[in-house]
Protein backbone atom coordinates (compact mmCIF):
# COMPACT_ATOMS: atom_id res chain seq x y z
CA UNK A 1 0.00 0.00 0.00
CA UNK A 2 1.58 3.56 -1.34
CA UNK A 3 1.68 6.11 1.24
CA UNK A 4 1.02 9.36 1.09
CA UNK A 5 2.97 12.19 1.58
CA UNK A 6 1.22 15.22 4.00
CA UNK A 7 1.44 18.24 1.71
CA UNK A 8 3.83 20.82 1.96
CA UNK A 9 3.86 24.66 2.53
CA UNK A 10 3.83 26.29 -0.69
CA UNK A 11 7.98 27.52 -1.44
CA UNK A 12 8.34 30.64 0.16
CA UNK A 13 10.69 32.18 -3.12
CA UNK A 14 10.24 35.80 -2.53
CA UNK A 15 13.02 36.66 -0.18
CA UNK A 16 16.47 35.21 -1.96
CA UNK A 17 19.60 33.92 -0.09
CA UNK A 18 23.38 34.53 -0.59
CA UNK A 19 25.66 32.33 0.78
CA UNK A 20 23.34 30.54 2.95
CA UNK A 21 21.66 33.44 4.18
CA UNK A 22 18.04 35.17 3.11
CA UNK A 23 18.62 38.05 2.05
CA UNK A 24 15.74 41.44 3.17
CA UNK A 25 15.64 44.53 1.19
CA UNK A 26 19.63 43.70 -0.27
CA UNK A 27 20.66 42.89 3.06
CA UNK A 28 22.01 39.68 5.00
CA UNK A 29 19.69 38.67 7.50
CA UNK A 30 22.97 38.61 10.17
CA UNK A 31 23.81 41.95 9.12
CA UNK A 32 20.40 43.37 9.44
CA UNK A 33 19.91 41.90 13.05
CA UNK A 34 23.07 43.41 13.93
CA UNK A 35 21.84 47.00 12.01
CA UNK A 36 18.58 46.63 14.48
CA UNK A 37 20.37 46.09 17.65
CA UNK A 38 18.47 42.96 19.14
CA UNK A 39 15.55 40.32 18.59
CA UNK A 40 13.01 39.84 17.95
CA UNK A 41 12.22 41.97 15.10
CA UNK A 42 9.73 42.13 12.24
CA UNK A 43 11.29 43.10 8.91
CA UNK A 44 9.47 44.43 6.02
CA UNK A 45 10.95 44.76 2.45
CA UNK A 46 9.69 47.46 0.66
CA UNK A 47 10.53 46.20 -3.02
CA UNK A 48 8.02 42.91 -2.60
CA UNK A 49 5.24 45.67 -1.62
CA UNK A 50 5.74 47.59 -4.57
CA UNK A 51 6.10 44.16 -6.62
CA UNK A 52 2.98 43.12 -5.07
CA UNK A 53 1.06 46.53 -5.88
CA UNK A 54 2.24 46.03 -9.43
CA UNK A 55 1.60 42.43 -9.82
CA UNK A 56 -2.00 43.65 -8.97
CA UNK A 57 -2.16 46.49 -11.22
CA UNK A 58 -1.63 44.08 -14.05
CA UNK A 59 -3.99 41.86 -13.15
CA UNK A 60 -6.90 44.25 -12.37
CA UNK A 61 -8.77 46.24 -14.97
CA UNK A 62 -7.41 49.98 -14.71
CA UNK A 63 -10.26 51.28 -13.77
CA UNK A 64 -10.78 49.73 -10.61
CA UNK A 65 -8.93 51.62 -7.60
CA UNK A 66 -6.97 50.26 -5.19
CA UNK A 67 -7.35 50.67 -1.11
CA UNK A 68 -4.57 49.72 1.36
CA UNK A 69 -6.66 48.44 4.43
CA UNK A 70 -4.02 49.34 6.90
CA UNK A 71 -5.62 47.12 9.55
CA UNK A 72 -3.05 44.53 8.13
CA UNK A 73 -0.17 46.72 9.20
CA UNK A 74 -0.39 50.41 10.59
CA UNK A 75 3.31 50.65 11.03
CA UNK A 76 3.88 54.48 9.67
CA UNK A 77 6.94 53.74 7.67
CA UNK A 78 5.05 51.32 5.94
CA UNK A 79 2.18 52.78 5.58
CA UNK A 80 4.07 55.83 4.01
CA UNK A 81 5.57 53.73 1.26
CA UNK A 82 2.32 52.10 0.78
CA UNK A 83 0.60 55.62 0.07
CA UNK A 84 2.32 56.09 -2.62
CA UNK A 85 1.75 52.97 -4.23
CA UNK A 86 -2.09 52.60 -4.06
CA UNK A 87 -5.15 55.24 -4.48
CA UNK A 88 -6.23 55.54 -1.04
CA UNK A 89 -5.87 54.23 2.62
CA UNK A 90 -8.85 52.33 4.49
CA UNK A 91 -8.67 53.36 8.45
CA UNK A 92 -10.85 51.57 11.03
CA UNK A 93 -10.20 53.78 14.32
CA UNK A 94 -8.96 57.93 14.80
CA UNK A 95 -5.51 56.19 15.82
CA UNK A 96 -5.15 54.67 12.07
CA UNK A 97 -6.60 57.83 10.74
CA UNK A 98 -3.43 59.97 11.98
CA UNK A 99 -1.23 57.93 10.65
CA UNK A 100 -2.67 57.84 7.40
CA UNK A 101 -2.62 61.71 6.99
CA UNK A 102 0.68 61.94 8.42
CA UNK A 103 1.76 59.17 5.52
CA UNK A 104 0.37 61.82 3.08
CA UNK A 105 -3.09 60.42 1.77
CA UNK A 106 -5.42 62.00 0.50
CA UNK A 107 -8.48 62.96 2.47
CA UNK A 108 -10.53 62.38 -0.52
CA UNK A 109 -9.27 59.04 -0.93
CA UNK A 110 -9.51 57.69 2.84
CA UNK A 111 -12.43 56.01 4.21
CA UNK A 112 -13.14 54.75 7.74
CA UNK A 113 -14.89 51.90 8.63
CA UNK A 114 -15.50 50.19 12.11
CA UNK A 115 -18.89 49.39 14.07
CA UNK A 116 -18.36 51.31 17.24
CA UNK A 117 -17.13 54.98 16.22
CA UNK A 118 -17.31 57.32 18.99
CA UNK A 119 -18.93 60.56 18.85
CA UNK A 120 -15.36 62.22 19.00
CA UNK A 121 -13.79 59.10 16.29
CA UNK A 122 -17.10 60.97 13.98
CA UNK A 123 -16.12 64.55 14.81
CA UNK A 124 -12.14 63.86 13.59
CA UNK A 125 -13.50 62.11 10.60
CA UNK A 126 -15.68 65.21 9.30
CA UNK A 127 -12.84 67.76 9.89
CA UNK A 128 -10.27 65.51 8.76
CA UNK A 129 -12.40 65.52 5.01
CA UNK A 130 -12.53 61.60 4.62
CA UNK A 131 -15.44 59.10 3.15
CA UNK A 132 -17.04 57.73 6.61
CA UNK A 133 -18.84 54.28 6.47
CA UNK A 134 -22.06 54.67 8.37
CA UNK A 135 -22.61 51.13 10.30
CA UNK A 136 -25.62 51.97 11.98
CA UNK A 137 -28.58 54.63 12.27
CA UNK A 138 -26.71 55.97 15.58
CA UNK A 139 -24.36 57.60 13.44
CA UNK A 140 -26.55 59.82 11.19
CA UNK A 141 -27.53 62.31 13.93
CA UNK A 142 -23.96 62.46 14.91
CA UNK A 143 -22.28 63.18 11.67
CA UNK A 144 -25.23 65.91 10.82
CA UNK A 145 -24.77 67.55 14.00
CA UNK A 146 -20.47 67.74 13.63
CA UNK A 147 -20.74 68.92 10.01
CA UNK A 148 -23.10 71.47 10.63
CA UNK A 149 -21.00 72.62 13.97
CA UNK A 150 -18.00 72.23 12.05
CA UNK A 151 -18.96 74.37 8.35
CA UNK A 152 -18.44 71.24 6.35
CA UNK A 153 -20.10 68.65 4.77
CA UNK A 154 -19.92 65.05 6.11
CA UNK A 155 -19.01 62.66 3.26
CA UNK A 156 -20.54 58.93 3.75
CA UNK A 157 -20.99 55.45 2.40
CA UNK A 158 -23.34 53.12 3.79
CA UNK A 159 -21.53 50.03 4.70
CA UNK A 160 -24.20 47.00 4.02
CA UNK A 161 -24.51 43.85 5.84
CA UNK A 162 -25.43 41.36 3.03
CA UNK A 163 -27.46 38.64 3.25
CA UNK A 164 -24.77 36.59 1.77
CA UNK A 165 -21.43 35.29 2.74
CA UNK A 166 -17.68 35.05 1.36
CA UNK A 167 -17.59 31.42 0.98
CA UNK A 168 -14.56 29.50 2.11
CA UNK A 169 -12.86 32.44 3.79
CA UNK A 170 -10.83 32.11 6.72
CA UNK A 171 -12.75 35.04 8.48
CA UNK A 172 -16.98 35.37 7.56
CA UNK A 173 -17.41 39.48 7.86
CA UNK A 174 -20.98 39.68 6.32
CA UNK A 175 -23.89 37.45 5.90
CA UNK A 176 -26.28 36.42 9.07
CA UNK A 177 -26.26 38.58 12.00
CA UNK A 178 -22.99 40.76 12.29
CA UNK A 179 -21.93 44.00 14.46
CA UNK A 180 -20.33 45.04 11.08
CA UNK A 181 -22.39 47.31 8.47
CA UNK A 182 -26.51 47.62 8.32
CA UNK A 183 -28.34 44.69 7.61
CA UNK A 184 -28.98 44.91 3.38
CA UNK A 185 -32.78 45.17 4.53
CA UNK A 186 -32.61 48.23 6.54
CA UNK A 187 -30.39 50.29 4.18
CA UNK A 188 -32.96 51.69 2.45
CA UNK A 189 -34.61 53.19 6.01
CA UNK A 190 -31.07 54.09 6.32
CA UNK A 191 -30.54 55.78 2.91
CA UNK A 192 -33.88 58.02 3.86
CA UNK A 193 -32.06 59.10 7.05
CA UNK A 194 -28.91 60.01 5.28
CA UNK A 195 -30.79 62.34 2.58
CA UNK A 196 -33.12 63.95 5.71
CA UNK A 197 -30.33 64.42 7.76
CA UNK A 198 -28.40 66.09 4.93
CA UNK A 199 -24.82 64.06 4.57
CA UNK A 200 -23.47 64.12 1.60
CA UNK A 201 -24.03 60.23 0.31
CA UNK A 202 -21.34 58.41 -2.02
CA UNK A 203 -21.57 54.79 -2.08
CA UNK A 204 -21.49 51.73 -0.77
CA UNK A 205 -19.51 49.34 0.99
CA UNK A 206 -19.79 45.72 0.97
CA UNK A 207 -16.75 43.06 2.82
CA UNK A 208 -17.86 39.44 3.14
CA UNK A 209 -15.12 37.65 4.23
CA UNK A 210 -11.38 37.60 4.66
CA UNK A 211 -8.35 34.92 3.60
CA UNK A 212 -9.95 33.19 0.33
CA UNK A 213 -7.98 31.58 -1.87
CA UNK A 214 -10.82 30.18 -3.75
CA UNK A 215 -10.84 32.83 -6.85
CA UNK A 216 -14.12 31.25 -7.80
CA UNK A 217 -15.39 32.31 -4.18
CA UNK A 218 -14.61 35.80 -4.58
CA UNK A 219 -16.30 36.12 -7.49
CA UNK A 220 -18.88 34.88 -6.60
CA UNK A 221 -19.19 37.38 -3.75
CA UNK A 222 -18.06 40.33 -6.11
CA UNK A 223 -20.84 39.70 -8.25
CA UNK A 224 -23.45 39.37 -5.77
CA UNK A 225 -21.94 42.26 -3.90
CA UNK A 226 -22.57 44.49 -7.44
CA UNK A 227 -25.67 43.23 -7.97
CA UNK A 228 -26.94 44.16 -4.27
CA UNK A 229 -25.28 47.90 -4.48
CA UNK A 230 -27.23 48.66 -8.04
CA UNK A 231 -30.53 47.53 -6.16
CA UNK A 232 -30.02 49.39 -3.16
CA UNK A 233 -28.97 52.58 -5.54
CA UNK A 234 -32.84 52.90 -6.36
CA UNK A 235 -33.09 53.77 -2.85
CA UNK A 236 -30.05 56.02 -2.77
CA UNK A 237 -30.57 59.96 -2.38
CA UNK A 238 -27.83 60.90 -4.96
CA UNK A 239 -26.18 58.62 -7.30
CA UNK A 240 -23.48 56.20 -6.17
CA UNK A 241 -19.90 57.90 -6.89
CA UNK A 242 -18.36 54.81 -4.59
CA UNK A 243 -17.99 51.02 -4.42
CA UNK A 244 -16.17 49.15 -2.58
CA UNK A 245 -16.39 45.40 -3.06
CA UNK A 246 -13.89 44.79 -0.20
CA UNK A 247 -11.12 42.19 -0.89
CA UNK A 248 -10.83 38.66 0.98
CA UNK A 249 -7.75 37.87 -0.80
CA UNK A 250 -5.74 35.43 0.67
CA UNK A 251 -2.28 34.06 0.68
CA UNK A 252 -1.04 30.51 1.37
CA UNK A 253 -0.14 30.20 5.44
CA UNK A 254 -0.23 26.57 5.14
CA UNK A 255 0.72 22.71 4.30
CA UNK A 256 -1.05 22.48 1.12
CA UNK A 257 -2.43 25.74 0.12
CA UNK A 258 -2.07 27.16 -3.00
CA UNK A 259 -1.41 30.91 -4.10
CA UNK A 260 -4.38 32.83 -5.37
CA UNK A 261 -5.30 32.71 -8.97
CA UNK A 262 -5.69 36.34 -10.05
CA UNK A 263 -7.01 35.77 -13.72
CA UNK A 264 -10.16 34.97 -13.19
CA UNK A 265 -11.03 38.15 -10.50
CA UNK A 266 -9.37 40.25 -13.03
CA UNK A 267 -11.50 39.05 -15.77
CA UNK A 268 -14.74 39.31 -13.35
CA UNK A 269 -14.02 42.84 -12.19
CA UNK A 270 -13.42 44.00 -15.85
CA UNK A 271 -17.20 42.23 -16.46
CA UNK A 272 -18.18 44.24 -13.51
CA UNK A 273 -16.76 47.54 -14.57
CA UNK A 274 -18.62 47.07 -17.97
CA UNK A 275 -21.80 46.85 -16.29
CA UNK A 276 -21.24 49.37 -14.27
CA UNK A 277 -21.41 52.05 -16.90
CA UNK A 278 -24.82 51.56 -17.36
CA UNK A 279 -25.94 50.48 -13.84
CA UNK A 280 -23.99 52.85 -12.17
CA UNK A 281 -22.56 55.45 -14.25
CA UNK A 282 -20.89 57.74 -11.93
CA UNK A 283 -19.58 55.02 -9.50
CA UNK A 284 -15.30 54.48 -9.21
CA UNK A 285 -15.28 50.75 -8.13
CA UNK A 286 -12.62 50.08 -4.92
CA UNK A 287 -11.00 46.82 -3.97
CA UNK A 288 -9.79 46.86 -0.52
CA UNK A 289 -6.89 44.96 0.44
CA UNK A 290 -5.04 44.62 3.40
CA UNK A 291 -3.06 40.86 4.40
CA UNK A 292 -2.72 40.29 0.49
CA UNK A 293 -0.63 43.71 0.09
CA UNK A 294 1.73 43.16 2.88
CA UNK A 295 1.65 39.90 4.37
CA UNK A 296 4.09 37.95 2.26
CA UNK A 297 6.57 41.25 2.24
CA UNK A 298 7.08 40.33 6.11
CA UNK A 299 9.44 38.03 8.22
CA UNK A 300 9.19 37.80 11.66
CA UNK A 301 12.99 37.04 12.87
CA UNK A 302 13.61 35.68 16.67
CA UNK A 303 17.04 34.20 17.72
CA UNK A 304 17.69 30.28 19.43
CA UNK A 305 18.89 31.07 23.03
CA UNK A 306 18.51 27.53 24.03
CA UNK A 307 18.02 24.21 22.64
CA UNK A 308 17.17 21.32 24.74
CA UNK A 309 15.63 18.18 23.98
CA UNK A 310 12.58 16.29 26.57
CA UNK A 311 11.86 12.94 26.22
CA UNK A 312 12.92 12.45 22.79
CA UNK A 313 11.45 15.77 21.61
CA UNK A 314 13.82 18.89 20.54
CA UNK A 315 13.00 22.03 21.41
CA UNK A 316 14.47 25.69 20.31
CA UNK A 317 13.78 28.29 22.83
CA UNK A 318 13.45 31.29 21.00
CA UNK A 319 13.73 35.04 22.15
CA UNK A 320 10.35 35.41 20.46
CA UNK A 321 6.90 34.36 20.79
CA UNK A 322 2.61 34.74 20.92
CA UNK A 323 3.34 37.80 22.54
CA UNK A 324 4.84 38.69 18.94
CA UNK A 325 3.22 36.90 16.52
CA UNK A 326 0.35 35.84 17.73
CA UNK A 327 -1.11 34.19 14.60
CA UNK A 328 1.53 32.25 14.00
CA UNK A 329 1.19 30.75 17.45
CA UNK A 330 -2.26 29.61 16.49
CA UNK A 331 -3.87 31.55 18.90
CA UNK A 332 -5.61 34.31 16.81
CA UNK A 333 -8.16 32.03 15.04
CA UNK A 334 -6.90 28.74 14.22
CA UNK A 335 -9.43 25.99 14.99
CA UNK A 336 -6.86 23.30 14.79
CA UNK A 337 -3.07 24.66 14.69
CA UNK A 338 -1.15 24.80 11.88
CA UNK A 339 2.34 25.44 11.06
CA UNK A 340 3.72 28.95 9.47
CA UNK A 341 6.25 28.15 7.07
CA UNK A 342 9.40 29.22 8.87
CA UNK A 343 13.50 28.50 8.11
CA UNK A 344 17.05 29.38 9.52
CA UNK A 345 17.52 32.44 7.68
CA UNK A 346 21.21 31.75 8.86
CA UNK A 347 21.47 28.44 7.57
CA UNK A 348 19.32 28.28 4.06
CA UNK A 349 21.98 25.51 2.09
CA UNK A 350 22.58 23.60 5.56
CA UNK A 351 22.24 19.63 4.58
CA UNK A 352 21.38 18.52 7.90
CA UNK A 353 18.11 18.58 9.19
CA UNK A 354 16.13 17.71 12.96
CA UNK A 355 12.68 17.69 13.67
CA UNK A 356 12.12 20.33 15.96
CA UNK A 357 9.62 22.46 18.22
CA UNK A 358 10.22 26.02 17.99
CA UNK A 359 8.84 27.83 20.96
CA UNK A 360 9.15 31.37 23.13
CA UNK A 361 10.22 32.29 26.17
CA UNK A 362 7.07 32.90 27.84
CA UNK A 363 5.17 30.34 30.46
CA UNK A 364 2.25 28.96 28.72
CA UNK A 365 2.74 25.77 26.77
CA UNK A 366 0.68 28.35 23.92
CA UNK A 367 3.59 29.95 22.90
CA UNK A 368 4.43 27.81 19.90
CA UNK A 369 6.26 29.28 16.84
CA UNK A 370 6.58 26.09 15.16
CA UNK A 371 5.38 22.25 15.93
CA UNK A 372 7.14 19.13 15.16
CA UNK A 373 9.16 20.98 11.73
CA UNK A 374 11.82 19.39 9.80
CA UNK A 375 14.42 22.82 9.65
CA UNK A 376 18.04 23.02 9.76
CA UNK A 377 19.95 22.04 12.34
CA UNK A 378 20.12 24.68 14.34
CA UNK A 379 22.13 25.93 18.01
CA UNK A 380 22.06 28.98 20.17
CA UNK A 381 22.72 32.42 18.16
CA UNK A 382 21.09 31.17 15.08
CA UNK A 383 17.85 33.04 13.57
CA UNK A 384 14.90 31.51 13.18
CA UNK A 385 12.29 32.96 10.53
CA UNK A 386 8.60 32.90 10.40
CA UNK A 387 7.59 33.99 7.10
CA UNK A 388 4.18 35.55 5.77
CA UNK A 389 4.31 37.82 8.70
CA UNK A 390 3.61 41.08 6.89
CA UNK A 391 0.37 41.06 8.09
CA UNK A 392 -1.83 41.08 11.50
CA UNK A 393 1.78 40.63 13.51
CA UNK A 394 2.80 43.09 15.86
CA UNK A 395 -0.32 45.15 16.28
CA UNK A 396 -2.45 42.28 16.68
CA UNK A 397 -0.70 40.87 19.38
CA UNK A 398 -0.15 40.89 23.26
CA UNK A 399 3.01 42.55 23.74
CA UNK A 400 2.33 43.10 27.25
CA UNK A 401 2.06 39.64 28.22
CA UNK A 402 4.39 38.81 30.98
CA UNK A 403 6.22 41.92 30.69
CA UNK A 404 8.93 40.74 27.64
CA UNK A 405 10.55 44.26 25.77
CA UNK A 406 8.30 44.62 22.72
CA UNK A 407 9.11 44.00 19.56
CA UNK A 408 11.16 46.06 16.96
CA UNK A 409 9.65 46.71 13.42
CA UNK A 410 11.88 48.08 10.23
CA UNK A 411 11.52 48.32 6.63
CA UNK A 412 14.22 47.72 4.45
Amino acid sequence: METRKPPAHTPMTQFASHEGELVVGGIPLTRLAARVGRTPFYAYDRSLLTARVQQLRAALPPAVKLHYAMKANPMPALVGHMATLVDGIDVASAGELMVALDAGADPQEISFAGPGKTETELRQAVAAGILINVESFREVPLLAAAAKELGMPARVAVRVNPDFELKSSGMKMGGGPKQFGVDAEQVPELLAAIGKAGLVFEGFHLFAGSQNLKPESIVEAQQKSFALACKLAEHAPSPVKFLNLGGGFGIPYFPGEQILDLAPIGANLADIVDQAHTALPQAEIVIELGRYLVGEAGLYVSRVIDKKVSRGQTYLVTDGGLHHHLSASGNFGQVIRKNYPAAVGNRMEAADTENVSVVGPLCTPLDLLADKMTLPAAEPGDLVVIYQSGAYGASASPQGFLGHPAVMEVLV
